[in-house]
């Protein structure tokens, strides 16, 4: 039986902190950049909330987001070895739910429509690992919790991170080799 990913979307396979920065910028007028808002949390980092929700709120903000590099390869490539479920939070923002499926389907055709789950709390998520930038989400993972670093994450240092999709797959074959020796 294949191990099992989840993966998640927002800042694992979107990059999303450019997009927001830009689309922040074009509703504020303030221009950040990615080392201005490195280790300071959403909040903080887009400090007028009113735009910032309004930002979340807007048709085409999740579906115009970029891929992140390298992202597209890896994850047909990890299909090979193991299965993978793509895991978003997407219930905060009602038009992130149909946005987000239309991103996948354009850019991820490959993950089946049953491997895609859309959820509000992701701790009932019972996977070999889990690919995301959240502790939030991290803290109560099942399996072994995998970090992918955002400007938000940057002081975090209590899950294993991942600085970019090519770290992945060898970074999984010696978790299962560690785990399979221990066995």
């Amino acid at each position: 039986m294949k191990k099992s990913i989840a993966i998640d979307m927002d800042g694992v396979i979107a990059d999303i902190e450019p997009h927001l920065i830009e689309w922040y910028k074009k509703e504020t007028g303030v221009a950040l950049n990615q080392d201005m808002i490195k280790g300071l949390g959403e909040e903080e980092a887009f400090s007028d909330k009113e735009a910032l929700h309004k930002i979340l709120n807007t048709e085409s903000f999740f579906r115009t987001a970029p891929v992140m590099d390298g992202a597209i390869e890896t994850v047909k490539s990890l299909m090979k070895e193991y299965e993978i479920f793509i895991v978003s939070a997407a219930m905060e923002f009602p038009l992130s739910l149909f946005e987000k499926r239309a991103w996948l389907q354009e850019h991820f055709p490959f993950i089946s429509w049953k491997n895609i789950i859309f959820c509000g709390d992701k701790s009932i998520i019972d996977t070999d690992f889990m690919i995301d930038d959240y502790c939030k989400n991290l803290d109560f993972c099942k399996g072994k919790p995998l970090m992918f670093t955002a400007y938000h994450n940057i002081a975090i240092d209590h899950h294993e991170r991942i600085n970019h999709w090519n770290e992945v797959p060898s970074l999984l074959e010696n978790h299962i080799a560690k785990t399979e020796k221990v066995l």
